[in-house]
């Protein structure tokens, strides 16, 4: 299931790999601008639509996978509920932006978004643990959403046409699902449907997700009110674009483990929980510390290859908010993977409201002075202060020095690699293109890594090395 998400994620990374170097160049910064910032402000009324039913859908199903009756009612009930909540978020999202205003065309377009996710039953097939029908059905839409781009995106009054594209890419992906669906569900009498008995719960899991999105879209939004420019808007969208492409990979793993998670819990199993979550350690160390220092090494050749001329300042947004790969990764193993699964929602709720908080003060104060660069700031010390708060949840339960103490081998490993890198385009690959120093930077810097983690008997490398000799001595016996 992790590499049915994981080829997912890549799909997803793949798309904006292949579309934002050509969209910043038509679109210019300004057109970036006002698509994030539309996009900020529907992504509140669809938030707002959905409650936490999605999260808690998911994990609702997962504790009763193997009983079709039990599970055909909660999807009913949860769909219906989100349903009409969205139904409400609409309406008012119509009057109050979409019915007129200076962007109220591509407001009326953001409606299919709406729409979009009041159809969306992937949590379904995630609590089940169905990962591979979600891949399918993106696997078409992505590739015509792509096409689409780049027959209909010609010039910068295109924004339009962009987030039509977008909306309905997503409202037909939603809609395909429903085709996997009658194979396993049964049909539930109405009479027996119980709607209210889930609001309480979803509205638990509704609060640390309005609180996660304050850190995460009101950076955008608030740098869209509080700076005239809206290029600012722009820059800081592409530089967190790249940062959460590549976040992905290491927080797909999570997506999955959820549901996992959950099914132990409801089973009693413990012990098996516990060695999963500190296997997810180990795993986020090792992807997400070298990606940290590696984006910072090619950044300053990366952003303007990558995003086209007038995006410089993104290069200065990414140096600055790279960190939060690493935070973002730990905060989902502990957060996503253990204290919502094991019905402890009321602590990860505490640590996203902290860091919201923290995030909203720090935007007012750093935004004004250093503009989207102060978004950045506002928001690493957020993720870090989200991060420290639910290790102090968790520190009964789990050794925090022994975890912290796992980080050292990756990071040492990881510094090596960025002297190395350093040197490299700083005395002997000066004179060759940015597409060749920042390939040459990826494949020297994984050699080094890996070398290095060898060099130190790393353990969680040493068992990767001994499945592949294992696999290896396999198919030569066979």
């Amino acid at each position: 299931n992790y590499i049915y998400n994981l080829t997912y994620q890549i799909l997803i990374i793949v798309l904006p790999l292949i579309t934002t170097p050509y969209l910043s160049r038509v679109l210019s910064a300004e057109g970036i601008g006002i698509y994030s910032y539309t996009i900020s402000i529907v992504t509140y009324f669809v938030l707002f639509g959905s409650l936490g039913i999605a999260m808690y859908a998911q994990r609702e199903i997962a504790y009763i996978q193997e009983n079709l009756t039990k599970r055909s009612k909660i999807f009913w009930e949860v769909f219906i509920v989100r349903l009409i909540t969205l139904f409400i978020s609409m309406v008012i999202f119509y009057f109050t932006f979409a019915f007129k205003g200076d962007y109220a065309i591509y407001y009326k377009i953001l409606i299919l978004e709406i729409l979009a996710n009041a159809f969306d039953i992937s949590a379904f097939f995630q609590g089940m643990e169905e990962f591979k029908k979600i891949i399918k059905r993106n696997l078409i839409v992505k590739a015509i959403s792509i096409a689409s781009i780049f027959i209909f995106i010609k010039q910068p009054t295109d924004v339009g046409k962009y987030l039509l594209i977008y909306s309905l890419s997503n409202l037909i992906g939603n809609l395909s699902l429903w085709i996997y669906l009658p194979k396993h569900i049964t049909k539930v009498d109405i009479r027996t449907l119980e709607l209210k008995k889930h609001l309480k719960p979803t509205l638990l899991l509704f609060i640390p997700q309005i609180a996660t999105q304050i850190y995460t879209v009101l950076d955008k939004t608030m740098i869209g009110s509080l700076v005239i420019d809206k290029a600012e808007v722009g820059y800081y969208e592409q530089s967190q674009k790249i940062v959460k492409t590549i976040l992905t990979i290491v927080t797909s793993l999570g997506t999955v483990m959820l549901p996992r998670i959950a099914n132990e819990f409801a089973n009693g199993k413990l012990k098996e929980i516990k060695n999963n979550i500190l296997t997810s350690f180990n795993f986020v160390y090792f992807l997400s510390i070298p990606m940290v220092m590696g984006l910072i090494a090619v950044s300053k050749d990366l952003i303007p290859w990558f995003l086209g001329k007038g995006f410089e300042k993104s290069i200065y947004i990414t140096y600055v908010i790279s960190p939060i790969i690493l935070m973002i990764g730990l905060s989902s193993v502990i957060g996503m993977q253990y204290l919502l699964p094991t019905k402890r929602q009321k602590q990860y709720t505490v640590s996203v409201i902290i860091g919201a908080i923290t995030n909203l003060v720090l935007n007012f104060i750093f935004i004004p002075k250093f503009l989207s660069i102060g978004a950045a700031i506002g928001t690493v010390i957020a993720e870090v202060t989200v991060t420290g708060v639910q290790f102090y949840c968790i520190r009964k339960e789990f050794n925090i020095r022994e975890i912290l103490t796992m980080s050292f081998k990756y990071l040492l490993s990881a510094l090596i690699m960025l002297i190395v890198i350093t040197i490299l385009n700083s005395f002997i690959l000066t004179k060759y293109s940015a597409l060749f120093r920042i390939g040459m930077d990826v494949v020297c810097g994984m050699t080094i890594y890996l070398l290095v983690l060898i060099i130190l008997r790393d353990q969680f490398i040493n068992k990767l090395i001994n499945k592949v000799l294992k696999q290896k001595n396999k198919g030569e016996v066979l």
